[in-house]
Protein backbone atom coordinates (compact mmCIF):
# COMPACT_ATOMS: atom_id res chain seq x y z
CA UNK A 1 0.00 0.00 0.00
CA UNK A 2 1.49 3.39 -0.94
CA UNK A 3 2.27 5.76 1.89
CA UNK A 4 0.08 8.88 2.06
CA UNK A 5 1.84 12.02 0.91
CA UNK A 6 1.89 14.92 3.32
CA UNK A 7 3.50 17.39 0.93
CA UNK A 8 1.34 19.76 -1.05
CA UNK A 9 1.10 19.39 -4.81
CA UNK A 10 4.20 20.49 -6.72
CA UNK A 11 2.47 23.74 -7.76
CA UNK A 12 2.36 24.84 -4.12
CA UNK A 13 6.03 25.08 -3.23
CA UNK A 14 7.85 27.57 -1.03
CA UNK A 15 11.45 28.64 -1.45
CA UNK A 16 13.43 28.46 1.80
CA UNK A 17 17.03 29.04 2.81
CA UNK A 18 18.85 26.21 4.56
CA UNK A 19 22.31 25.78 5.94
CA UNK A 20 23.80 22.40 5.08
CA UNK A 21 27.35 21.12 5.43
CA UNK A 22 29.20 21.98 2.23
CA UNK A 23 30.59 18.44 1.95
CA UNK A 24 27.08 17.00 1.90
CA UNK A 25 25.91 19.42 -0.78
CA UNK A 26 28.95 18.64 -2.94
CA UNK A 27 28.48 14.88 -2.57
CA UNK A 28 24.76 15.13 -3.28
CA UNK A 29 25.37 17.16 -6.44
CA UNK A 30 28.09 14.74 -7.55
CA UNK A 31 25.63 11.90 -7.06
CA UNK A 32 22.82 13.74 -8.88
CA UNK A 33 20.67 13.72 -5.74
CA UNK A 34 17.79 16.19 -5.83
CA UNK A 35 18.12 18.07 -2.54
CA UNK A 36 14.55 19.40 -2.57
CA UNK A 37 12.98 15.99 -3.22
CA UNK A 38 15.23 14.36 -0.63
CA UNK A 39 14.35 16.96 1.99
CA UNK A 40 10.62 16.63 1.23
CA UNK A 41 10.76 12.85 1.72
CA UNK A 42 12.77 13.24 4.93
CA UNK A 43 10.33 15.85 6.26
CA UNK A 44 7.35 13.65 5.37
CA UNK A 45 8.93 10.77 7.30
CA UNK A 46 9.79 13.00 10.27
CA UNK A 47 6.27 14.47 10.33
CA UNK A 48 4.72 11.00 10.11
CA UNK A 49 6.89 9.81 13.02
CA UNK A 50 6.06 12.92 15.08
CA UNK A 51 2.35 12.43 14.39
CA UNK A 52 2.54 8.76 15.40
CA UNK A 53 4.45 9.62 18.58
CA UNK A 54 1.96 12.36 19.48
CA UNK A 55 -1.00 10.01 18.87
CA UNK A 56 0.55 7.29 21.01
CA UNK A 57 1.20 9.77 23.83
CA UNK A 58 -2.32 11.21 23.61
CA UNK A 59 -3.90 7.74 23.45
CA UNK A 60 -1.78 6.01 26.11
CA UNK A 61 -4.29 6.52 28.94
CA UNK A 62 -7.19 5.26 26.85
CA UNK A 63 -5.28 2.19 25.68
CA UNK A 64 -4.19 1.43 29.24
CA UNK A 65 -7.79 1.73 30.48
CA UNK A 66 -9.03 -0.55 27.68
CA UNK A 67 -6.31 -3.12 28.41
CA UNK A 68 -7.17 -3.04 32.11
CA UNK A 69 -10.84 -3.63 31.31
CA UNK A 70 -9.97 -6.54 29.00
CA UNK A 71 -7.71 -8.01 31.68
CA UNK A 72 -10.52 -7.77 34.23
CA UNK A 73 -13.56 -8.66 32.11
CA UNK A 74 -12.25 -10.20 28.88
CA UNK A 75 -13.43 -9.03 25.47
CA UNK A 76 -17.05 -8.86 24.36
CA UNK A 77 -16.74 -11.63 21.78
CA UNK A 78 -15.17 -14.16 24.16
CA UNK A 79 -18.57 -15.67 24.90
CA UNK A 80 -19.65 -15.65 21.23
CA UNK A 81 -16.76 -17.21 19.38
CA UNK A 82 -16.59 -20.92 18.66
CA UNK A 83 -12.83 -21.40 18.29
Amino acid sequence: MPRPRLARPSTDKKAVNLTIAARLVEEARASNINLSATLERALEDALRQASRKRWLEESAAGMAAYNAQVDEHGVFADTLRCF
